[in-house]
């Protein structure tokens, strides 16, 4: 079986995008039709983890402004003129396809924000993943009453956390 790797996502992947992100976010669910919002607004930024002849995993994200979340299962509509930061709005692997990838999708991600001229990947920690995120370079941001406001909807130990990558 050849090695996962990352490809990007089509529309036809969305059923194995939506089956995944239920099984990995149980608590925090999205509708299919808010990721078909982002592969149309930022192809570039979605991406699918093939292993074999399956979809083991997905990555989403998109420009926007640093120290701002777009809301949760919510539509952007449109992205921002002003985008300062690219921002990585979820990446889902299933367990047993765990180890590496993430590197490999925010490399990725990384070269398609310098080429963008972006120079900050920000994202939101769930799950108790910020030790996942501080091994790659992320740092976690003290939030203000707004930013805290709609980390809520993220749950608990929620953690907004930036990628300088001018320092990296």
């Amino acid at each position: 079986m050849s090695k996962p790797h990352w490809r990007p996502a089509h529309a036809s992947d969305l059923p194995a995008i939506g089956a995944i992100a239920a099984r990995i976010h149980p608590d925090l669910p999205e509708r299919p039709e808010v990721f078909a919002e982002k592969m149309r607004l930022y192809p570039d930024g979605c991406r699918v983890l093939v292993a074999g002849d399956e979809i083991a995993g997905y990555g989403f994200s998109h420009p926007w402004r640093q120290h701002r979340i777009p809301p949760l299962d919510g539509f952007l509509a449109r992205l921002p003129d002003d985008a300062d930061g690219l921002y990585v709005h979820d990446v889902a692997v299933l367990p047993d396809f765990r180890g590496g990838v993430v590197r490999a999708y925010i490399a990725d991600i990384e070269q398609l924000a310098r080429a963008s001229g972006i120079a900050t990947l920000a994202l939101v920690s769930v799950y108790a993943t910020r030790p996942l995120w501080e091994r790659l370079g992320f740092r976690p941001v003290k939030a203000d009453a707004e930013l805290r406001a709609k980390l809520v909807s993220y749950g608990e130990g929620a953690t907004y956390m930036l990628r300088d990558l001018a320092a990296a």
